[in-house]
């Protein structure tokens, strides 16, 4: 029982707390994979609302094996609306090109910090939620990217770690998220993608914009409180 146990495929799912982690980790479940919950504080506005959906999202998918990682380096970075309170967090719609709240090569350290973690617990899958369309210009949600990333993630590891990054939503609407996670029953309702507020969501800020477009494109109403 134990070898059958350690045979057992396992994916370490990065995740925010956010509708597009949360699908991608459904569907890694549902592809059979064991799943290793990953998620990182690091000082953003929403932090404590963000784990407190990442704890509840785990719950529900009966996740056993976790992390919660604490970085302060962002903070100490500054540079975005999400992590330095001296910048406003834009309301008055969705900017062209790479906006003030990428944080930047966030998901370039995250990934790498993953794969760690992928190694040591014998993982051959990352999971990610990049969203390439729908991304709001944040240049570490291209597919290029996260490509270049699992090849030097396995230049740079283990000879027999051989480790594939995932990105199931990559050429996904955000209306087509919305529908594959009702399709999956996510639960959508602990899930959680504003910018700026911990209690109600603005409704005003990009990630809010682009989520309430997908739900309303997708004819659903989103099951969260907004302001």
């Amino acid at each position: 029982m134990k070898e059958e146990k350690n045979m057992r495929k396992k994916a370490v799912c990065i995740m925010s707390g956010g509708m597009d982690s949360t699908l991608s980790a459904y569907m890694m479940r549902d592809a059979g994979y064991e799943i290793i919950a990953v998620h990182f504080n690091y000082e953003q506005n929403t932090e404590a609302k963000e784990l407190e959906c990442f704890e509840k999202i785990s719950e529900a998918l009966q996740v056993k094996e976790k992390y919660v990682l604490d970085l302060d380096f962002f903070k100490q970075l500054g540079a975005s609306a999400l992590t330095d309170k001296s910048i406003d967090v834009p309301t008055e719609g969705i900017e062209e090109g790479v906006p003030v709240t990428y944080v930047p090569f966030r998901n370039g350290i995250f990934l790498s910090m993953a794969a760690a973690i992928a190694e040591k617990e014998g993982a051959s899958v990352l999971s990610i939620g990049v969203v390439e369309e729908d991304s709001s210009g944040y240049p570490d949600c291209r597919e290029e990217y996260i490509s270049a990333m699992q090849k030097a993630i396995n230049l740079g590891t283990k000879d027999e770690t051989n480790i594939e990054i995932k990105m199931p939503l990559v050429h996904l609407k955000k209306s087509q998220i919305v529908q594959e996670a009702l399709k999956r029953s996510v639960p959508l309702e602990l899930t959680w993608s504003c910018y700026k507020n911990e209690d109600k969501a603005c409704g005003l800020c990009d990630s809010c914009r682009l989520r309430l477009n997908g739900f309303a494109q997708a004819g659903v109403e989103d099951p969260i409180e907004y302001e």
